[in-house]
């Protein structure tokens, strides 16, 4: 007969794996998102609108027919208010 306490130790000792992965992982996005901080300044720097730039990668992610629906959308509320 297996001790259940055996089972608990393989159990705890794979949790904490996990547990150390993710702490790690976490770490590691900490990292990136410095990464992406100093590289925005550098960027704002040299003249450029960080603003802009990270819209544009936002759409970058997207389907070019999805940007094109709502753009069609966006022109059509900014003309039915006045604005274009």
């Amino acid at each position: 007969m297996s001790d259940p306490l055996d089972s608990y130790n393989v159990t705890a000792d794979e949790l904490r794996q996990f547990i150390e992965r993710y702490e790690q992982l976490e770490a590691e996005k900490k990292d990136v998102t410095e990464q992406q901080k100093e590289l925005m300044a550098e960027a704002k720097g040299r003249g450029y609108d960080t603003k802009v730039m990270k819209k544009v990668v936002a759409l970058r992610k997207r389907k070019p027919d999805d940007i094109a629906e709502e753009e069609t959308i966006l022109e059509l509320y900014k003309s039915a208010l006045g604005m274009g």
